[in-house]
Parts: C-alpha cells; structure tokens; sequence
C-alpha cells in the first residue's frame, strides 16, 4: 500500500489540473501533473488532460488504486465540475474515489516551520476562506474549523507566529502585512495543486480514514449565489 497510485483532480481554483502520483507526502512522488490554465474553462480541458496524462506515463486504468478530488471549498463552479468529472471516473473504472479539502491539499505543499500556518483562497467579495494548521513533527494537522471571513476577521483568529500562503494573500496583502504575528509566504508560490490532493488522498486511504464516496458532496462552507437569493426570495414571500 506504501505505492499508492492515485489519480488526482482539482478545479477548486481558478487554476486546476490533474496528476499522477505514487505513494504519500512523506515519501512518494508525483509521476506526471498537467495544470490546467483558466482561459478555457476546466470542463472542456479535463477528461482531455485525464486521458492524455495516462497515455504519458503508460499507465492504465487497472492499474490505479483511487481518484482523488479536491473537495473544497473554492470556486462553486469549479468544484461541481471536478467532483462530477472525479465520480463518473471512479464509477467507470471501478475505482474508490476520496476527498481531500482542498486547504489540506495547500498545507501540504508548505515544508515544516517553526510558525504556525494558515492557508488562503480567494473566496470573493472581499473574503477568504481559511484553516489553521500546526505541525506534529510529521505533517500539518488542521486545528480550526474551515472559515470564510473578511481579512480583519481573519487576523482575530491568530493569536502566535503565522505563516500564510495561498491565492487568498492578493485580497489584501497590504492589511496581512501590517500585523505583527504575521509572515507571508511570497505570493506567487503557493496554489492548490493535484498532485498534493493525490499525495495526500493516499495518505488517507493507507490510515483507513479517507472518505470514500460514490456520491460525493463539496465542501462550499458558505451558501451559493443560488441558495442566498432562494432564502431571500422566501423572506419576502413570507413577509
């Protein structure tokens, strides 16, 4: 099990892609990982990239032991599409598909350091979605809820030393800059990647706790455009 072969996607982002990977963040590797640039949309780009990344490595179906799919939170969109892209994968070829949060996927990309960590992205009007994260002496363990907050509200949750990364610095690097128990990762190094989300799926399902499932739900943390406009038009119905 030491080899997991994981097939990994994530659209949790305006840049996605897929990997390849083998084995866990502690000791495997990332066979072949193609990203997958937003100019064109990642439904069109996906199963295309999928298949092109097989024929690469020479790898079959049959060989894979999962699909792993960045479950959220991120881009709604982007989400629905990978999920959906991720089941009807695993469904085809019989395979067990996990889960991984794609906050998770980000921390794992980040060497250890003796600060505590909170990971960022872009959730939109003027917000983050965020988790916190301290290492155990072997890889980072998420220690907070997943949130979405405006950047001051943020910064009320760090009370130590804390090094942020992800896409969610560009929402106000200014304000992150400014305080004082905060380092900032350089802007440009860390997104959500595939290859992390297969690293660590494997992980997962080498410790038996991997989510397994055939109807996987994403994890939005805040309601859609949709949902918010459906609870709205009921207040005035009801009004």
């Amino acid at each position: 099990m030491a080899d997991v072969l994981i097939l990994a996607i994530e659209t949790a982002s305006g840049c996605g892609g897929v990997a390849l990977t083998r084995g866990t963040t502690d000791a495997g590797k990332v066979l072949a990982e193609y990203t997958l640039q937003p100019e064109t949309t990642h439904a069109r780009q996906l199963l295309g990239s999928v298949g092109a990344l097989l024929a690469a490595t020479n790898i079959g179906w049959s060989q894979l032991d999962g699909v792993a799919v960045s479950q959220g939170p991120g881009s709604f969109t982007g989400l629905r599409i990978g999920l959906a892209a991720a089941q009807g994968i695993a469904l085809a070829a019989d395979l067990p598909l996990v889960m991984v949060p794609t906050l998770d996927g980000l921390a794992a990309q980040v060497p250890p350091v003796d600060l505590s960590l909170c990971c960022l992205l872009d959730a939109r009007k003027q917000q983050v979605y965020a988790a916190l994260y301290g290492h155990d002496g072997a890889r980072w363990q998420r220690t907070s809820s997943h949130l979405v907050v405006g950047p001051e509200e943020l910064l009320h949750h760090i009370h130590e030393p804390t090094l942020l990364v992800g896409p969610g610095l560009n929402v106000a690097p200014s304000l992150f800059a400014t305080h004082s128990l905060v380092r900032m990762a350089p802007r440009g190094m860390f997104h959500p990647r595939a290859s992390a989300i297969g690293l660590c799926a494997a992980r997962l399902v080498m410790d038996g706790t991997g989510q397994e499932s055939r109807t996987p739900v994403p994890l939005y943390v805040r309601a859609s455009e949709a949902e918010l406009n459906m609870t709205r038009m009921g207040a005035r119905c009801g009004a």
